[in-house]
C-alpha cells in the first residue's frame, strides 16, 4: 500500500517540480494524466466491487467505477473533438505503474484487510489527485474546454475523498 502511494506521490512530484518544471505539462500530457488517473481508480473499484467484504466498500468501489468511467468518457470525447492525442509522459506512466502495483497488492488481501487497504488507498489517492488538479493540471491547462472539464469534475473528487474518509472512519483506521 505504502509503495503505491509513494509511486503516486513521486509521479505528482515529477509533474509539479521535476519533468515539467520549466513549462508544466502540455494539454496532451494533461489529457493522458486525467485518463490514466481515472483508469487507476476504475481498476481498483472493480476489484473492490468483487472482493470487498464490507457493503460500504463494495458500494464505494461500484461508485468509483461508474463516476470515473463517466469522466473518462467525457475526457475522451473532448480530446476527440479537439483532435488532441493524449500524450504519454512520466507522470501518466508512474500513475499506471502505481495503479497496477496497488491492484496486485489488493488481490493478495481478503476480508477486513482488503477493505481497510482499499479505503486507505482511496483516501490518499483522492487527496493526491486533488492536489495535482489544483497545483498542476488546472494551472497548466491551456485549452479552455480541457480546463473546464477538470474544474467541473473536481467537486466529484472532493466528494469521493469525503466518502472514503467516512468509510475509513467506520472501518477504523
Amino acid at each position: 500500500m505504502r509503495s503505491s502511494l509513494i509511486v503516486f506521490a513521486s509521479a505528482l512530484a515529477l509533474t509539479a517540480g521535476g519533468a515539467f518544471a520549466q513549462a508544466g505539462p502540455t494539454d496532451p500530457q494533461i489529457a493522458h494524466i486525467v485518463v490514466t488517473a481515472n483508469q487507476v481508480d476504475i481498476d481498483a473499484g472493480k476489484l473492490a466491487e468483487s472482493k470487498g467484504s464490507n457493503a460500504d466498500v463494495k458500494a464505494f468501489g461500484k461508485q468509483m467505477v461508474t463516476d470515473h468511467t463517466g469522466v473518462n468518457k467525457e475526457a475522451t470525447a473532448l480530446v476527440t473533438k479537439l483532435k488532441v492525442k493524449p500524450e504519454d509522459n512520466p507522470t501518466s506512466e508512474s500513475l499506471k505503474k502505481g495503479g497496477e502495483d496497488n491492484v496486485k497488492k489488493l488481490k493478495g488481501l481478503n476480508g477486513a484487510a482488503f477493505d481497510k487497504a482499499y479505503v486507505e488507498h482511496e483516501v490518499a489517492y483522492h487527496q493526491q489527485v486533488l492536489d495535482a488538479v489544483d497545483k498542476v493540471l488546472i494551472p497548466n491547462a491551456k485549452n479552455a474546454e480541457l480546463k473546464s472539464l477538470i474544474e467541473k469534475v473536481r467537486p466529484a473528487f472532493v466528494a469521493h475523498l469525503d466518502h472514503a474518509k467516512m468509510i475509513q472512519g467506520k472501518l477504523g483506521k
